[in-house]
């Protein structure tokens, strides 16, 4: 695959042309990643409403009937119910790896088998977050 690069003007659109014999899941996954980057999330800390590109999203974790999403360095609550967001963003890079957490594909450094037939994913952050039995067939599919 050849990757071409032509810089355009500032007055002319910016654009990705993708040109291909089929649309495979590499294609798709390439279109996903586009995607992430122009999609912005709603979030809340003290009060304040901020815009969060779902690119810089690491997990997002209910608990206690909050939703939270975690970036490189910061926690934001959503006013968003989990199953509401895997709906909407689970097709893309975004995976339910147990009950109150969706994990973002793209920030994992590394997944390690844990106790109980579990496995851990250590994100790009350095945090943990642990992947549930129920969940771990699906995420082979996803990563294979």
């Amino acid at each position: 695959m050849r990757i071409y690069i032509k810089c355009v003007s500032r007055d002319k659109e910016e654009r990705i042309l993708i040109e291909c014999y089929e649309v495979r899941e590499e294609i798709s996954n390439i279109i996903d990643f586009v995607k992430l980057k122009d999609t912005t999330l709603t979030a809340y800390m003290d009060q304040e409403e901020f815009y969060i590109s779902l690119h810089d999203i690491f997990y997002i974790d209910s608990v206690d009937n909050k939703v939270f999403v975690y970036l490189k360095d910061k926690v934001y609550e959503l006013r968003n119910k989990l199953y509401e967001l895997e709906s909407l963003y689970g097709g893309r890079s975004f995976f339910r790896c147990s009950k109150s957490v969706i994990v973002n594909l793209m920030k994992i450094e590394c997944i390690k088998p844990a106790l109980n037939s579990r496995f851990v994913a250590k994100m790009k952050n350095g945090e943990e977050v642990i992947i549930s039995r129920k969940y771990v067939p699906e995420l082979k599919k996803k990563l294979q």
